[in-house]
């Protein structure tokens, strides 16, 4: 091909109609899931000190978070709960009284068209914080913790899920929730599964929002290895061997080569989470005056999409989707 001055590429940047005509990627609404993090109670809305912004809401307050969100025009919320009891197995996680319940039986109700998708896991509900039940050396017994997730699954199927989003990392969690969906007549529910989710130090404010912090140790025996991008992959397409509808990378941008590497290996629909440490890097810098707030935000989560990311996972997405309507 012939170079420059035959070849001038800022023929195609020269207006903005000509720039819109030859966008590649977009960013959407449609694209965004907003996370949610509901309590017990009711009447409750309380800021969530060290992740300003988001909130603990109770199931009957959740119009005032939802609402805006889809007047915005997001249409798809992913719940977590904190639950009004603990125990060593996570009992409360598939107790249809609890929080999580409560809400989809709610946002069901009132939001029909809303899409509405559960995290399956047991870090919330544990008296000890990991995600799963233990052995008695103290590791997370895999096979035993299979069978919790199930029941997690089911109930919240029952409650008005349609999607189960399991984020434990236990090996052949995806097939087990299959299959006990399958089993109960919910053949038609998603799993949205964190296929990529990495032991990273990037989750700090969820888990004070959340209340899932490890009592002792960490979560690297069973999360994947940052420094391992074929292991990640690996681990993450045998979900989609198990029967995973969606599968999320998280962190999201800074495991964008991550979502690229999977975008070449599978045509499951891919999610990417801008996880809690994300949003305070960008809450940080548009605070200081050192990012463009619209700009900057923008620019952060279409990445994401251009990664090969059909999906984003962002406590930002009503901001977001105010900025693109």
């Amino acid at each position: 091909m012939s170079g420059f001055p035959v070849v001038r590429m800022r023929r195609l940047r020269q207006n903005r109609t000509i720039r819109d005509m030859l966008t590649e990627v977009t960013l959407e609404p449609r694209h965004l899931i907003l996370p949610l993090f509901v309590c017990p109670g009711e009447g409750v809305r309380a800021p969530v000190p060290s992740f300003p912004g988001v909130s603990h809401w109770s199931a009957d307050m959740l119009r005032e978070v939802v609402e805006p969100a889809i007047q915005s025009g997001v249409r798809a919320f992913l719940l977590f709960g904190l639950p009004t009891y603990k125990d060593e197995d996570g009992t409360s996680a598939f107790d249809d009284g609890q929080p999580v319940q409560r809400a989809l039986r709610f946002l069901r109700e009132s939001y029909p068209d809303a899409v509405l998708i559960a995290d399956a896991c047991m870090c919330e509900y544990t008296s000890h914080g990991h995600c799963g039940c233990l052995s008695p050396d103290g590791s997370v017994d895999n096979d035993a913790t299979l069978e919790l997730l199930s029941k997690v699954a089911v109930s919240q199927a029952k409650a008005g899920a349609h999607v189960i989003a399991p984020s434990d990392m236990m090996d052949g969690r995806v097939g087990a929730i299959r299959a006990a969906l399958d089993g109960e007549g919910f053949s038609g529910i998603g799993i949205m599964s964190y296929a990529a989710k990495q032991a990273s130090a990037f989750y700090g404010p969820f888990r004070d929002a959340a209340g899932s912090s490890p009592g002792f140790g960490d979560r690297k025996g069973y999360q994947l290895p940052c420094s391992n991008p074929r292991e990640i992959v690996r681990d993450a397409l045998m979900d989609a061997d198990e029967g995973a509808d969606i599968l999320i990378v998280k962190p999201a941008v800074p495991y964008l080569d991550i979502a690229a590497k999977l975008r070449a290996r599978t045509d499951l629909p891919l999610a990417g989470y801008v996880v809690s440490g994300e949003y305070m890097l960008l809450h940080s810098a548009i605070a200081s005056g050192s990012l463009e707030r619209a700009r900057g935000l923008l620019e952060y989560h279409t990445a994401v999409r251009r990664a090969g990311c059909g999906l984003v996972i962002t406590y930002f997405a009503t901001e977001l989707a105010g900025l693109l309507g």
